[in-house]
């Protein structure tokens, strides 16, 4: 099952400046992320605002039937970029897109900011919707 990383594309961090910044902090991080995302088999998309700011640089990692994660706070920089195609990849290779602790990647530890549990399929929404 494909994993995606949803990358904010209009995320700033403190200190970035808008006259001297050649784009911004997740438009940096995405070219850095995309590559190494697709290398591994993850599949990324960039949209314009996780309404995160107070947190940026912010990702979602995603997975039809899978638990998905919102991770934040990080600098666009190549070892942040590793880190998150290396944990993306292993959300893929969970059935349930959990990743034990001791897996994660040393560099999305404290990136965590929210967890959401996979939606219901169709199916199941038609029957409760019948009850």
């Amino acid at each position: 099952m494909t994993t995606w990383i949803t990358i904010c594309d209009t995320c700033k961090t403190e200190g970035w400046d808008a006259e001297t910044a050649q784009a911004t902090d997740g438009e940096s991080l995405a070219d850095l992320l995309e590559p190494l995302a697709s290398a591994r088999g993850v599949r990324t998309r960039r949209v314009s605002c996780l309404m995160g700011c107070n947190q940026g640089c912010n990702v979602a990692i995603q997975g039809a039937g899978k638990l998905c994660y919102t991770l934040g706070r990080f600098l666009p920089e190549p070892e942040a970029a590793e880190a998150i195609a290396d944990y993306a990849l292993l959300h893929q290779q969970s059935a349930s897109g959990q990743v034990p602790y001791r897996d994660w990647p040393q560099g999305v530890k404290g990136h965590f900011v929210t967890r959401h549990p996979p939606l219901p399929d169709a199916e199941a929404n038609a029957e409760a919707d019948k009850t």
